[in-house]
């Protein structure tokens, strides 16, 4: 039996034309997918703001050499155990000046409720550069942990005294050659200084003429004579010695803060709360897990710092159930708080002490402040 007739030839069936519709569709997808591959690779004029580290004041963090050492180490006085979590948290910057995120990440970014797409300009202003933005903010760290420093001790009831000291000079300012890096300033024109406002009021008032800084360097004391230099700022014409400042004090006792490359103030209300867990007897927070941020300054008052929503998230991935929110961040708290957090809301380092000790015992929670929609209308 034949398979197959050699005598006949087998013509296919003719395709069916394709559509108008259909092509210009085809050749639609071929430019959007070229388009989309050629944007992604076009600069953005924004960045990604994301959690960060999470950082244990009562545990340990990684020093300059990379080995874990206690974040918070105190000497001079009797230190107690303490348990659970007090987490600081941090956030991260995906992005800068020479490399932004490309738009299909932006895109990502920005249907991802742990992450927030900001213009380029509010996280590295125009004109600064990136060593003046790191010196900038390893200052303001310090700052928050002299002012954390102080404002525990104060609480606990410890004499603290408060002065200034010089952290950097900008290049070619009026005090360099005469000022140095880690000098006390204790007076201007003999009057003493207490505070980095003092100061500027003598430098504003002197309208150029020299002024006399009594200063302690190394232990000794000495006097320097300091001519202001005028500049604008933001257009309006002031005077300047050209140096940054931060808040010192006399401490009677030693605390070391131990974090390595994260910079900024907003760790100060939880490093607060770190110091005074270890010097005093118990756990303030019940051996919980809470998570916090916040400025502070020596007086206890806590302020506002930026990404807290990125910090919430932060803190839950981390295993926290409580937060600590400054107030003045409530708005934008509200409508934010990830699934599994519960934030309340604290003015001064009082209200955070008060809602650890609700979060410790577990009762008295719900009569704790919180974020409120209310609140966000009103500011």
């Amino acid at each position: 039996m034949a398979l197959f007739d050699e005598d006949v030839t087998v013509v296919p069936a003719p395709r069916k034309p394709r559509s108008r519709a259909r092509v210009a569709g085809l050749w639609s997808l071929a430019v959007a997918l070229v388009a989309l591959v050629a944007i992604s690779f076009l600069p953005t004029a924004y960045v990604i703001q994301q959690p960060g580290p999470v950082y244990d004041t009562l545990g340990t963090a990684p020093d300059a050499n990379g080995k874990e050492v206690p974040l918070i180490t105190v000497n001079g006085a009797t230190t107690y155990p303490t348990g659970g979590a007090l987490d600081l948290l941090t956030v991260q910057v995906r992005g800068n000046p020479d490399r932004t995120p490309s738009w299909i990440e932006l895109a990502a970014a920005w249907f991802d409720p742990s992450m927030a797409v900001l213009p380029i300009d509010a996280v590295f202003p125009s004109g600064q550069t990136t060593d003046e933005r790191n010196q900038e903010s390893a200052a303001m760290m310090v700052d928050s942990q002299k002012e954390a420093t102080a404002a525990a001790l104060a609480h606990l009831g410890y004499d603290v005294h408060q002065h200034i000291q010089v952290y950097s000079l900008t290049e070619g300012s009026a005090a360099q050659g005469i000022l140095q890096k880690g000098d006390v300033i204790r007076t201007a024109n003999g009057q003493a200084i207490t505070t980095a406002d003092q100061l500027r009021t003598i430098v504003s008032d002197s309208a150029g003429k020299p002024i006399t800084l009594g200063i302690e360097r190394g232990g000794a004391s000495q006097t320097v004579s300091v001519t202001p230099k005028q500049t604008t700022v933001d257009g309006q014409t002031v005077w300047l010695i050209g140096v940054t400042l931060i808040n010192d004090f006399d401490f009677p006792i030693d605390v070391k803060i131990q974090l390595n490359n994260v910079g900024g103030p907003s760790a100060g209300q939880m490093f607060a709360l770190g110091i005074i867990d270890k010097l005093t007897p118990g756990q303030l927070n019940g051996g919980k897990h809470v998570a916090g941020t916040g400025t502070i300054d020596a007086s206890g008052q806590i302020g506002p710092i930026g990404g807290i929503r990125q910090k919430m998230y932060g803190a839950l991935d981390a295993g926290a159930t409580y937060f600590l929110a400054p107030d003045s961040n409530c708005d934008e708290v509200v409508g934010h708080v990830p699934s599994g957090l519960r934030v309340f809301s604290v003015k001064t380092l009082d209200d955070s002490l008060a809602a650890l000790t609700a979060i410790s015992s577990g009762t008295g929670l719900d009569k704790l402040p919180t974020c409120t929609a209310k609140q966000s209308t009103a500011q």
